[in-house]
């Protein structure tokens, strides 16, 4: 079990000078234990975390203070990701505990290898019930059942350890395949009668633009005008 060194924190004390210590300020609370403040070092509180997740139980040491937890909730920052504030949940010995475990997927899917599918993973996690002692870090999901695009891996498939029960249906489902299809682009077909009548009109009209010329030739120039008044 990873125990973490703690030391109480004063609620009047500022949590951005705590941080700047080089420390993560955190609370621990339970059924059974009044809801407490402290702060540890930010760098093992986060390699903790990145090692052990939020289902692995952790012991609490320091002064006054003596406890199994669970990593409840982290606070993130929201520019850096970084953590910034921790809850504990501490636990009842001999109690069972309802908690989420993150799944990974093992093996090789033959509908992913051989027919081009894509895995779709429905669950990232799954809540079980065990003791404390029970509790497992991970739970594997074996793929290598997914052999054509209508297999599933459902929550029954899994392999429990001793000690532990599933708090979800049996047949919901874990993984699946999805067989990835083409779009198919349809293009309307062109009507060429359309284009032809166009054209003809467009023909038409400047036709008779052009049998309006003549009639404008037909005038008489100014020249033929004076000769035709000194004929006269």
């Amino acid at each position: 079990m990873i125990t973490l060194k703690v030391e109480k924190r004063d609620v009047k004390e500022s949590l951005g000078e705590i941080r700047k210590a080089g420390q993560i300020p955190a609370v621990f609370y339970g059924k059974k234990e009044a809801s407490t403040p402290i702060k540890l070092p930010f760098a093992i509180f986060e390699k903790t975390l990145k090692e052990a997740g939020e289902s692995t139980i952790l012991h609490l040491d320091g002064q006054g203070i003596d406890v199994d937890v669970l990593i409840h909730e982290v606070d993130l920052d929201p520019v850096t990701d970084k953590p910034r504030h921790a809850d504990f949940y501490a636990i009842e010995k001999g109690k069972k505990l309802e908690i989420s475990i993150p799944l990974e997927f093992i093996g090789v899917a033959p509908a992913v290898k051989d027919l081009g599918g894509i895995l779709v993973k429905v669950m990232h996690e799954i809540k079980i019930e065990a003791l404390p002692k029970d509790l497992p870090h991970k739970l594997e999901v074996d793929i290598s059942s997914l052999a054509t695009f209508d297999s599933v891996v459902t929550a029954s498939g899994i392999k429990l350890p001793e000690g532990v029960t599933l708090k979800v249906k049996a047949d919901d489902v874990v993984a699946s395949v999805y067989e990835p299809k083409e779009e198919v682009v349809e293009v309307a077909p062109v009507d060429l009668s359309t284009i032809e009548v166009a054209k003809k009109g467009k023909e038409a009209k400047e036709g008779e633009e052009g049998a309006e010329a003549p009639a404008a030739d037909a005038a008489p120039k100014k020249d033929e005008k004076k000769d035709a008044k000194a004929g006269k």
